[in-house]
């Protein structure tokens, strides 16, 4: 099996849900409570050392329970190794903690996913639209969003 899915299940074995390695790609889907620990120990780890977040994405399975994930890309540069780790939400709460501690980069990813599709990223320090203008109304990506939808216009700024 692979050193990486060996140690997070080892350090948190009540907290991953599943791993998997499929092609030389590892990915674990965690819970929640305690992402800003894992995400920590995958950074700090020496046998790891995952000090690159590549991307941050979200995902919407619009019919299923969870609803939402959110994906974290990341990258050893002195391991040159990649893990993908998941997190589930559920509708009616997709919240979830910041990771800007562990990589402070993190930010800009962070406010896109909540920009398309409103998960909210709990103790961001500038959780606001990123792609959009401040008036748009609802989260594009989200699966539900009607295509029809009409926005604000917004004019010149004065």
């Amino acid at each position: 099996m692979s050193i990486v899915l060996d140690r997070l299940r080892e350090r948190f074995q009540a907290d991953v849900a599943s791993t998997h390695s499929d092609f030389g790609d590892d990915t674990a889907l965690v819970r929640r409570e305690r992402i800003v620990e894992i995400l920590t120990f995958l950074r700090d780890d020496p046998e790891l050392l995952f000090d690159f977040a590549m991307d941050l994405t979200g995902v919407d399975y619009l019919g299923e329970d969870p609803r939402f994930e959110v994906v974290y890309h990341l990258y050893s540069l002195t391991k040159k190794r990649r893990v993908r780790i998941k997190v589930r939400l559920h509708e009616e709460d997709p919240v979830i903690d910041t990771a800007v501690s562990v990589w402070p980069g993190i930010d800009w990813y962070e406010r896109e996913a909540w920009d398309m599709y409103g998960i909210v990223f709990r103790g961001h320090p500038n959780l606001k639209r990123i792609l959009l203008y401040e008036a748009f109304e609802g989260h594009p990506l989200r699966k539900d969003y009607p295509k029809a939808k009409r926005q604000p216009t917004i004019g010149p700024e004065e």
